[in-house]
C-alpha cells in the first residue's frame, strides 16, 4: 500500500530489459497516474481503448493495444477515467476477475504477471505480461492479483521497509483462497539502494530474514538518470544505457526470467506467509 518504491520504474525497465533479451512482452498499466504508460512513450488519453474500457466495459484486450516506442513491449494503457473504475467496479458483475476474463478471452491468460505496491508477475513461453498496479489494495489491484500467477515486490531500502508488506501478504492469501489459488511471491526487489552502510545493510538483512530466497541477487541503486528518464517518456535503458540503473536493471531481469515456476515457489510463500 505504500506509493513511492520504485514499482512503476521498475515495471517499465524490467519490461524494456526483458524485451532485449528476446521476451516479447505487455505492460498493463492499472495506476491511474498513467506513469508507466507516459514512461514508455505513449501520450496520456491519446488511446482510443484503454484498460478502463476492457475493465468497465468490456473491450477487447486487442483493440487495447498499444505498440510503444520500446521495441518488443506492447501496453494496454491507463486513461484519467480510471481514477473512478473502483467506484464502478462495486456494480459489476465479477468485479474481482474481470482483468483475468478480458485476458483469457484474448488468450493471455496463461502469460500474466504485475508489479503491485509490493508487486506481481508470470509467463508463458517467450511472452511476459507485468501489471503496474496502484500504491493501494482496492479492486484494481485485486483484478492484479486475480489474474497473475506471481507477485513481484518492489521494496524501497529505507527503515520501515516492510511497512504495508504484510497487507500485502493477507491479501494475497484472500485473493488466492477465493480468486487465485496458484498466486506466489515470485521474487522481491530492494530499489533506490544507497551508499552501502551499516544502515543499508540492516535494512536488507531485515528483508532477507523476511522474503528469503525470493529475495532477488541484484539491488537497484539509487540513480538520476533513473528519474530523469520518464520526463521524457523513455525508460532508463534507452536514456543512459550505461548507467547503473540500466544495468540493475538488466540484472534484475534476468532474474525474473529465471524464476522456477509457480508449483515450486510454495514452499516459500508458505514460509513467508508464517512469518506475518
Amino acid at each position: 500500500q505504500k506509493g513511492g518504491v520504485g514499482k512503476t520504474t521498475t515495471a517499465v525497465n524490467v519490461a524494456a530489459a526483458l524485451a532485449d533479451t528476446g521476451h516479447r512482452v505487455l505492460v498493463v498499466d492499472l495506476d491511474p497516474q498513467g506513469n508507466a504508460s507516459q514512461a514508455l512513450g505513449l501520450t496520456r488519453g491519446a488511446a482510443s481503448v484503454d484498460v478502463y474500457d476492457v475493465l468497465i466495459d468490456g473491450a477487447d484486450v486487442a483493440e487495447a493495444l498499444v505498440a510503444t516506442r520500446v521495441n518488443g513491449v506492447d501496453c494496454i494503457p491507463a486513461s484519467v477515467d480510471l481514477a473512478g473504475a473502483e467506484v464502478e467496479l462495486v456494480a459489476l458483475d465479477g468485479r474481482e476477475t474481470r482483468l483475468r476474463d478480458a485476458l483469457s478471452n484474448a488468450g493471455l491468460d496463461e502469460a500474466v504477471g504485475g508489479v503491485v505496491p509490493g508487486g506481481a508477475e508470470a509467463s508463458s513461453g517467450d511472452l511476459i505480461v507485468l501489471i503496474d498496479c496502484p500504491p493501494s489494495l482496492g479492486l484494481l489491484t485485486v483484478n492484479a492479483l486475480a489474474a497473475a500467477d506471481e507477485l513481484f515486490v518492489p521494496i524501497q531500502a529505507e527503515f520501515y521497509a516492510l511497512d504495508g508488506v504484510g497487507q500485502l501478504i493477507r491479501t494475497m492469501e484472500l485473493v488466492g483462497s477465493s480468486l487465485n489459488p496458484s498466486l506466489q511471491i515470485g521474487l522481491v526487489a530492494l530499489t533506490m539502494v544507497g551508499q552501502t552502510n551499516a544502515a543499508q545493510s540492516r535494512i536488507a538483512d531485515e528483508v532477507s530474514a523476511y522474503f528469503g530466497s525470493r529475495l532477488a541477487r541484484t539491488q537497484i541503486p539509487r540513480d538520476p538518470a533513473a528519474n530523469a528518464a520518464p520526463a521524457i517518456g523513455s525508460t532508463v535503458l534507452a536514456y543512459a544505457p550505461n548507467s547503473a540503473a540500466s544495468q540493475a536493471y538488466r540484472a534484475l531481469a534476468q532474474e525474473l526470467a529465471e524464476l522456477p515456476n509457480s508449483d515450486d515457489l510454495v514452499d516459500t510463500s508458505a514460509d513467508i506467509k508464517d512469518k506475518i
